[in-house]
């Protein structure tokens, strides 16, 4: 039986004036039910992707967090001094974050010449930059896979109902088309809301990630250049200094 539109606009008001009626928990209940088996699936892949979320922004937010302007204005201080071991010492202090290995990885070697102090530094970023990226091309999997388990749901809800609706009463057409309709956009729904909390935050992982790197980057040019000056007179620089004494 083919529903006209009037009758398919009532029965959506009828469902939302019930879920209305219904407290939020018993409303997400019926919402699992009604859409099937693939939902308790997605609910699986929603609960690894938040994990992956929530490990990703403890270590790279706060875990690898390190405010590169001061933690660098304090090894240029100790260096310019000559104080290359209360540097590494300052590295030290923080135990987990790249910036401060790189650093310390030129640090140690510094007084093995610019070419040593390079390589070590550079072996340094390949070593520890992956890390900070780590797990992150996993959201975005997880959100391809969460949609395409949303809409195997969606296609299995509406096979079960077409098939239905073939052997039984017109009468009970109307409502097997109802809940089989409901059981399609619950599936649909529920896979394109994983899909873009999962987008979301790889958008904001990805971006934060990058800058990290960009300074880990740009931090350790820093530091050769400076690791290089050290022991050395610019003669220019020592004009300029004499100038403005």
């Amino acid at each position: 039986m083919i529903l006209s539109v009037s009758e398919l606009l009532l029965d959506v008001t009828l469902a939302a004036t019930e879920g209305g009626k219904m407290g939020f928990t018993d409303s997400v209940i019926k919402f699992f039910k009604d859409g099937g088996p693939f939902m308790f699936v997605n609910l699986f892949w929603l609960a690894c992707s938040l994990a992956v979320a929530l490990e990703r922004i403890v270590t790279v937010v706060f875990r690898y967090n390190l405010p590169a302007p001061p933690f660098m204005e304090q090894i240029s201080k100790l260096v310019r001094s000559g104080n290359l071991d209360r540097a590494v010492k300052v590295c030290g202090m923080a135990p987990h974050s790249p910036l401060a290995k790189v650093i310390r990885a030129g640090l140690v070697n510094a007084n093995r010449g610019e070419i040593e102090v390079a390589k070590a530094v550079e072996e340094a970023i390949i070593e520890h930059s992956p890390h900070v990226s780590k797990r992150i091309p996993w959201l975005w999997s997880l959100a391809n896979i969460a949609t395409l388990v949303g809409l195997v749901g969606t296609i299995f809800g509406l096979i079960g109902t077409f098939q239905a609706l073939g052997n039984v009463p017109a009468e009970q057409k109307q409502v097997l088309l109802s809940d089989g309709i409901s059981k399609a956009m619950n599936n649909t729904a529920f896979a394109l809301s994983i899909a873009v909390i999962c987008i979301v935050f790889h958008l904001f992982l990805t971006s934060y990630a990058k800058g990290l790197v960009e300074s880990l980057e740009l931090n350790a040019l820093k530091l050769e250049n400076l690791l290089s000056r050290r022991g050395g007179t610019d003669p220019a620089t020592t004009e300029l200094e004499s100038r403005a004494s």
